[in-house]
């Protein structure tokens, strides 16, 4: 199993925007694509420099299926979250081998 994480600090005055966004539509478009098993939203409980963070997590079954919804269906869908919120926020990716 491998877990995509995707951590997004956020500007405070968009966050709960951003939050309604990533569950109403974001997420959903996600799991939509076909690629993942499960998503979960989690919020960093030890945030620093006044800022706040979540970290989207989605679930697929190998490193080949995560490499191509990158391939194929991220570059849109990351492109519509520029639209919306371009400028205040930053995010980082990671792809982690879920071992236990």
């Amino acid at each position: 199993m491998i877990l995509y994480n995707v951590t997004t600090s956020l500007d405070p005055e968009i966050a709960d925007q951003w939050v309604a966004y990533m569950r109403d539509t974001h997420m959903p478009e996600v799991m939509e694509t076909g690629f993942f098993l499960k998503s979960q939203l989690c919020r960093l409980l030890n945030e620093e420099d006044d800022g706040i963070t979540y970290a989207a997590q989605y679930y697929c079954v190998s490193l080949e299926q995560l490499e191509e919804y990158q391939r194929l269906a991220a570059p849109a869908l990351r492109d519509e979250i520029e639209k919306h919120f371009g400028g205040r926020y930053a995010s980082f990716r990671t792809m982690l081998e879920v071992v236990a």
